[in-house]
């Protein structure tokens, strides 16, 4: 007996793949109680540079040698991209292969229907690495935690994003002068763009929520921001009011609504706390149950080989089922049915904020911005302001808000932004608090 495997893509991810597949035999073959083997891995361009040298007569370009393959029983969807994966995926499905697959794309805009076709199958997809590379992140949720009515996960999902800000925050750099660091060193891709906009983490941040409540928003329902905007005096008045700057995507169940609040955003995080020392390009998640409490998980993000050790332990789990013809009964995120829950807006979250003014340094302004924000029902918890710059000036205005909802904020610095004496809009980063039940 023996479990075969077809890899859709032999790119970083794939070969990979194939390295631990061939070298890792014997271990394999332990943990499933048969062999594995590579049957087939399509390509675009069979002339093309491979990270791991390919085995003879391993590639083609004919995705029919690995779908609907009846000698193939897991195929493996490395190739990114929303086609042709997506219709090679629900054919694979279809014709009665499980699947594996990184690509949280995919499984973020064509979730709902693929998970669907799963079912329909009595066919399993597994996408471990689609969500923080090495952590086992999505089988914890998905098994070790499911005893448990999850209230919250929070996360930094991008490696990326992650190394760009640990550079900012500790040398004083620039966006664009870490953006080039994290290019130099491989951390980055040359059109960042997917990464450092946050699409990438928001994508994750989906299929986290999904798994966690059931629930898979929408991209255009959840609040989604990235760090371009982000400047070295935020990180200096960070360090100054004790807070740490990340890129954080949270999920959670409000504890006085019970609507589920989803966003993606850069968050000043106290400095004590477990998700403020995660540096570099490493990925952590935070999970908190209300039986397990609180569920920290932490490592590599990315990479050939962590997303590639994510990749083969979901062939390992799958290949114990690969061989039989039986229908099967567990759902792919964990919960039977996906609910219809919508997300609560953005606008009606309530969060504490930081606020970055730009000033001309005039008699009467703070007290300006003051009233507009009290206007608005926005309570004020700290202020600072620095000495003016003597070429221009200006001056910066810091201020720490209580909790209030991202709309009546909004309403406050719009009036704001009109005030004499203000050089512009503010810029505005969400304080995150953890609070118990959150």
């Amino acid at each position: 007996m023996q479990t075969n495997v077809g890899l859709l893509g032999y790119g970083t991810v794939g070969a990979g793949v194939a390295r631990i597949i061939s070298l890792e035999d014997a271990l394999l073959c332990q943990k499933v109680g048969w062999p594995l083997k590579l049957a087939k891995a399509v390509v675009r361009d069979l002339s093309g540079r491979r990270a791991f040298p390919a085995p003879p007569g391993l590639l083609t370009t004919d995705p029919s040698e690995v779908v609907a393959n009846p000698d193939v029983q897991v195929v493996v969807e490395v190739m990114g991209g929303l086609e042709p994966a997506r219709t090679l995926v629900l054919a694979a499905l279809e014709s009665g292969q499980h699947v594996v697959t990184a690509n949280k794309a995919l499984l973020a805009v064509h979730g709902r229907e693929i998970f669907e076709k799963a079912a329909q199958s009595g066919r399993e997809i597994f996408f471990e690495a689609a969500v923080a590379g090495a952590i086992p992140v999505i089988r914890t949720l998905k098994e070790g935690l499911a005893a448990n009515r999850i209230q919250s996960v929070a996360g930094i999902l991008n490696g990326t994003t992650n190394y760009i800000l640990t550079a900012m925050s500790r040398g004083g750099a620039t966006f664009e002068e870490a953006l080039k660091e994290a290019q130099e060193l491989g951390y980055a891709e040359a059109d960042p763009t997917t990464d450092v906009e946050g699409a990438d983490a928001a994508h994750k941040l989906i299929l986290l929520t999904a798994l966690a409540y059931g629930v898979l928003p929408a991209l255009d329902d959840i609040r989604a921001e990235g760090i371009t905007k982000l400047a070295p005096a935020d990180f200096q008045f960070a360090e100054a009011l004790g807070y740490v700057i990340k890129l954080l995507a949270t999920a959670a169940s409000n504890p006085e609504d019970g609507r589920l609040e989803v966003r993606l955003q850069p968050a000043m995080i106290p400095k004590g706390h477990l998700l403020a020392g995660v540096n570099g390009a490493m990925n952590a998640v935070m999970i908190r149950g209300h039986a397990c409490g609180d569920i920290f998980l932490s490592g590599a993000g990315a990479g050939m080989m962590p997303t590639a050790s994510a990749v083969v332990g979901d062939i390992v789990e799958i290949a114990r089922l690969a061989n039989s013809q039986s229908k099967l009964t567990k759902p792919s995120l964990g919960w039977q049915s996906l609910k219809a829950e919508t997300v609560k807006p953005a606008s009606d979250i309530w969060s504490r904020h930081y606020l970055r003014f730009s000033v001309h340094d005039r008699p009467g302004v703070l007290a300006a911005i003051a009233g507009a924000l009290a206007a608005h029902n926005v309570s004020i918890a700290q202020v600072i302001q620095k000495e003016a710059d003597p070429g221009t000036g200006q001056v910066y205005l810091v201020m720490l808000t209580h909790s209030a909802p991202v709309r009546s904020l909004k309403a406050a610095l719009d009036d704001a932004a009109s005030l004499e004496g203000s050089l512009g809009p503010a810029r505005v980063i969400r304080v995150e608090e953890f609070r118990e039940g959150r």
